[in-house]
């Protein structure tokens, strides 16, 4: 898919016909972007949409079958070392050293990374208060709860003052105070101009965090833009959802029609896309449709996903 933004002049990261084969499985398929300097960056799809295999391209420990990928003006192929030392990287998975200490997973990080000892220790103090992790500075891995692992793993990640970090998964099986805590120092980063660019299968967390994005699935780019913009575009402003118990569906499809309302169905949910939820229902009402549960909300990621897949995010 070849995008406006990827015809931008100026990009920090740029995806040109990006394709990905395992045997006769397509992974990745013709994906074309480009990321801005400074930008939160998001992929948002669901498991197995290529959002993975994008990245793991992207800091290069999967090689492309076809295609070109240049980040920070170096080329995937050619230049792996000098990309891989310039870019921070937070994999799905915390495969921190269990048994040592947190300063000193981030002190063997540094040492592997040809970064000196007088830079790291300072380095690794800084990320410590930064992450909230002080107090445990000497305490083992394994006797981290797992918000904290996953601060952890994203301080390694910071450790080479990346002016780009990949988040792959960032907040997957965190509880929702803890993802809220990553969110915060996710948002200081960005503030303080770093390039973030993250995969996620959460509507809310590309949502909240993302300045832009692109929706995949099955390989491929259906969609780009901003939050605000993809809602726009793909699915009404208001969205009515009820169960189906007691509602007949042909009767509530006809209903739909003669509103104007377009309707989804996944499961024993229901999507009525209106652009005046309380209009609609009293319409219903009075033709004597009424939708058990029924409740009124804006449109989101997971709609647009939803309306352009006829699938959820969670399928």
């Amino acid at each position: 898919m070849t995008t406006e933004t990827a015809q931008s002049t100026e990009a920090i990261i740029r995806a040109e016909g990006l394709v990905k084969r395992y045997g006769g499985l397509t992974a990745v398929d013709n994906v074309s972007f480009a990321v801005r300097p400074g930008e939160f960056f998001g992929m948002l799809g669901p498991n197995g949409a290529g959002k993975s295999t994008t990245m793991r391209m992207i800091y290069c420990v999967t090689p492309m079958t076809a295609g070109r990928l240049t980040v920070m003006g170096l080329t995937a192929g050619r230049d792996d070392r000098r990309i891989k030392a310039r870019l921070g990287v937070v994999p799905q998975l915390d495969n921190l050293d269990e048994e040592l200490s947190v300063v000193d997973n981030l002190l063997i990080y540094a040492r592997f990374n040809d970064i000196p000892p007088q830079v790291a220790k300072p380095r690794a103090d800084e990320l410590l208060d930064f992450l909230e992790l002080s107090p445990k500075r000497h305490a083992p891995v394994r006797a981290l709860s797992g918000g904290m692992r996953r601060r952890l793993t994203l301080g390694r990640g910071l450790m080479n003052d990346p002016a780009v970090v990949i988040l792959d998964e960032p907040t997957t099986g965190l509880d929702p105070q803890v993802r809220i805590t990553l969110w915060d120092k996710l948002g200081e980063l960005r503030a303080k101009g770093v390039t973030l660019i993250m995969s996620t299968h959460y509507m809310d967390e590309a949502e909240r965090l993302c300045d832009r994005l692109v929706i995949m699935d099955h390989g491929k780019i259906i969609a780009e833009g901003t939050p605000r913009q993809l809602v726009r575009a793909h699915v009404s402003p208001e969205v009515i959802e009820s169960r189906l118990d007691g509602v007949a569906l042909t009767e509530l499809e006809r209903a739909a029609r003669r509103l104007g309302a377009e309707l989804l169905r996944s499961g024993e949910r229901v999507s009525l896309f209106v652009p005046d939820g309380r209009a609609v229902l009293g319409e219903l009402e009075r033709e004597g449709v009424r939708l058990p549960e029924a409740f009124i909300r804006p449109g989101n990621l997971e709609d647009v996903f939803l309306n352009l897949t006829g699938r959820t995010l969670r399928e």
